[in-house]
């Protein structure tokens, strides 16, 4: 029977062996100049082949109860913002142009939108409407979701989880402690920290992402300043958040403008006229 000290030992070479194998950077530094290496432990091809049967399976279902594509004015505002990004995902990583890439939109009140890994982008209907969101808005939430995907960041998350189960059933083995005492903790140094930093990411991948195709970046932080408006200016604890408070957001996104906004300039002038927003 392995002794306790000799349980660290295999969990310790476990853990530097996953670090050493799994640090990577899914994308391109792009303008904005992104650098943050990336755990991943687990395949792009399982992550975006489960969510490419997700995202069948929930547009399944909104086919089903009429809640597809309904409205078709909005359906075409969202797949052009969305194509628009669309064309500008190589600047970041090169081979997600040829990702399957989907567009829908979903009837329903919750104010949400998503790009699933691999390209699978679903917008609701009540984060337009309740928001009320123009098309600079609505392409700084897309860019923000479709930064999400270019990321890796469900695949990275994934793999923080792999090494938490490592690390957690080590030390229980080890120390004699139940497991379930230790994810609480696991969770707050491995999870949290890291999630925070992905939504800070891909606003600002986002901001790029729209500036190239044309979207004033200018106004991207007036989306969050509408949902404060929208939750009475109400906010969570920003350190323990799994995502920024909103002023976090606004504070990032207003910062990051000068860099980027020469490429929205530069978008405006190879436009024809009448395609300008």
């Amino acid at each position: 029977m392995m002794t306790w000290g000799g349980l660290l030992r295999l969990g310790s070479a476990l853990i530097v062996a996953a670090l050493l194998q799994g640090c990577a950077n899914t994308t391109n530094t792009g303008a904005i100049g992104l650098q943050r290496s990336q755990l991943l432990l687990v395949s792009s091809e399982a992550v975006n082949s489960q969510a490419a049967k997700g995202f069948q399976q929930l547009t399944s279902d909104a086919r089903s109860k009429k809640l597809l594509n309904t409205d078709q004015a909005m359906t075409q505002r969202v797949r052009k913002i969305g194509q628009d990004l669309i064309a500008h995902v190589a600047v970041f990583r090169p081979d997600a142009q040829n990702w399957a890439w989907e567009i829908n939109v979903f009837e329903s009140d919750e104010i949400n939108a998503f790009c699933a890994p691999g390209g699978k982008i679903g917008v609701y209907t009540g984060i337009v409407r309740k928001l009320q969101l123009s098309d600079d808005e609505l392409a700084a939430v897309m860019g923000h979701e479709i930064a999400h995907a270019l990321r890796e960041h469900s695949r990275e998350k994934v793999s923080q989880q792999v090494l938490s189960n490592v690390l957690t059933a080590t030390v229980s083995a080890a120390a004699g402690i139940d497991s379930s005492l230790l994810d609480a903790g696991s969770n707050l140094l491995v999870h949290l920290p890291n999630s925070r930093a992905m939504e800070l990411e891909s606003d600002v991948i986002g901001l790029e992402l729209m500036a190239r195709a044309g979207y004033n970046p200018a106004n991207a932080s007036s989306t969050w300043k509408k949902m404060q408006r929208l939750s009475g200016g109400q906010q969570g604890a920003g350190f323990l958040s799994t995502h920024p408070a909103n002023n976090d957001r606004i504070t990032t996104l207003e910062a990051y403008v000068p860099t980027v906004l020469p490429l929205y300039e530069a978008a405006l002038r190879a436009r024809p006229p009448s395609r300008k927003h």
